[in-house]
């Protein structure tokens, strides 16, 4: 297997980017071993769900992130448990948090999310855990490619855990809207879920159309990551992509 391009900026001002979606089940695992898998990775971009959301919640992220090498984007408690990090070569414009509407008697969900550039490219980044209720999931994905939309940028990329392997109606939504980023460029393993058993793919990332997607898959195979490593950080398997991004054709006022 080859491994993945390294995060670079290329002459004509598009950018490769290394992005990680993980569900991290709140930190109550081996944190040591997350963050080995997370720095191992060496993403630009870390999509998490079930970050940590309450006793201490905000400092139980900034150690996950300075042990890792990144740095806390957004998310955590004030979007119900997605958040983001980044590494230092991100240049931040904007982030939000949204909270999606509550369903009596199910878990709160939200969506963390921000607008980065690398260089000249500009990109819109969501991360996302889609509730367990096929009807309420649903919604979330028409909600989640509504504020895709509405972000104001000509490429993104979101990700998460779905709740839903890819013959569901929510992940085919998503799908067909968005490149698939496996589907599109299957690199590494497949299945993500358990992270001792793994059986089925309900962790996903996805680009929109302007982005080519170099690779996307479990990363089984990348130097620094151990089999123990993986299945003692979370109960997921983690998912990574590279992807380059054109430089943006509309570049924000300065």
């Amino acid at each position: 297997m080859s491994p993945l391009p390294n995060s670079r900026t290329e002459p004509d001002g598009s950018a490769t980017i290394r992005v990680l979606g993980y569900n991290i089940r709140s930190m109550r695992d081996d944190t040591t071993a997350l963050a080995r898998v997370i720095s191992a990775c060496a993403p630009d971009l870390v999509l998490l769900q079930e970050a940590p959301r309450f006793f201490r919640w905000r400092k139980k992220l900034a150690r996950l992130a300075a042990a890792s090498g990144t740095v806390v984007l957004t998310g955590g408690a004030p979007a119900a448990g997605p958040a983001i990090l980044c590494s230092l070569r991100a240049t931040v414009e904007r982030t939000e948090d949204v909270l999606l509407p509550l369903t009596p008697g199910l878990h709160r969900r939200g969506f963390a999310t921000a607008v980065v550039r690398f260089g000249a490219a500009r990109v819109g980044v969501l991360s996302c855990h889609l509730s367990l209720r096929k009807d309420e999931r649903r919604q979330q994905a028409g909600m989640l490619l509504d504020r895709l939309a509405g972000m104001g940028v000509e490429h993104a990329v979101a990700g998460g855990d779905l709740n839903e392997r890819p013959d569901g109606p929510s992940f085919r939504l998503l799908a067909d809207a968005l490149q698939d980023c496996r589907a599109t460029a299957p690199w590494g393993g497949e299945q993500t879920s358990t992270s001792t058993d793994p059986h089925q793919r309900i962790d996903a990332l996805f680009a929109t159309k302007g982005i080519e997607v170099l690779g996307c898959g479990v990363p089984l195979e990348q130097p620094g990551i151990t089999p123990g490593d993986l299945r003692a950080a979370t109960d997921h398997l983690p998912v990574l992509a590279a992807l380059r991004v054109p430089a943006s054709e509309n570049p924000p006022a300065r």
